[in-house]
């Protein structure tokens, strides 16, 4: 088994069962389904508390079929930023196939493209379990990614528990969106594209990096 970022990221058995059936669309409340934000208002309208919080408005869908979780998690990152773009169209922009999308390197510059500006790195997590730097890492990149108004693509594998105590697990890898964060960045929220019942869940900054580990994450410089 491959243990770098370029391993492939086609969801598992469980998570196909997740996302078999799913229709695009708002499909929960945990995100704003009013007018999108535009990319010069989106600070205006991220809902920012005091204690280092902040969740950015998601124009949320779930993914079309098992494999386009990359382009999905990226579709609902761009949409932070008040952008609508057609999934299948990132998916051939990604050269994502039924394997999946081979990396983060393969997103990275998607949202760049999107974005309109060179803003997204690559970022990788190249040990099995994520150390203190990588983890402190991971936390200013979200929090920092997040306070420009947007959100953080990332390419993770295994089993990860969130605050609530549910699991969520991909051994073959999937995509995640991180669009908010709390307690400075010690817990983030994720937008979930594999099953639209679990759309948007909490986790621990630690949880998270540990689930990257082997693989990587795309966020603003």
């Amino acid at each position: 088994m491959r243990t770098d970022i370029f391993r492939k990221a086609a969801l598992t058995a469980a998570g196909l069962a997740f996302t078999g059936g799913a229709i695009a669309g708002p499909v929960t409340a945990a995100y704003a389904a009013d007018d999108r934000p535009t990319a010069q208002t989106q600070a205006r309208h991220a809902d920012r508390k005091p204690g280092g919080e902040r969740q950015l408005n998601v124009r949320y869908e779930a993914q079309p079929n098992f494999y386009y979780c990359g382009p999905a998690a990226a579709r609902n990152a761009l949409s932070v930023q008040g952008k609508n773009i057609d999934v299948h169209a990132m998916a051939k922009e990604m050269g994502t196939t039924e394997a999946g999308t081979d990396s983060i390197n393969d997103i990275t510059p998607v949202l760049n493209k999107e974005t309109g500006k060179d803003i997204y790195k690559s970022v990788e997590i190249r040990d099995t379990k994520a150390d203190r730097k990588q983890t402190d890492k991971l936390r200013e990149d979200i929090v920092r990614t997040i306070d420009d108004g947007h959100a953080v693509v990332a390419n993770i594998a295994g089993t990860a528990t969130d605050t609530d105590g549910r699991t969520h697990s991909f051994e073959g890898g999937h995509y995640i969106s991180v669009v908010g964060y709390r307690d400075g960045g010690e817990t983030v929220t994720i937008a979930d594209s594999a099953d639209p019942n679990t759309a948007s869940y909490q986790m621990s900054v630690d949880a998270l990096a540990d689930w990257i580990a082997t693989r990587g994450y795309s966020a603003t410089s």
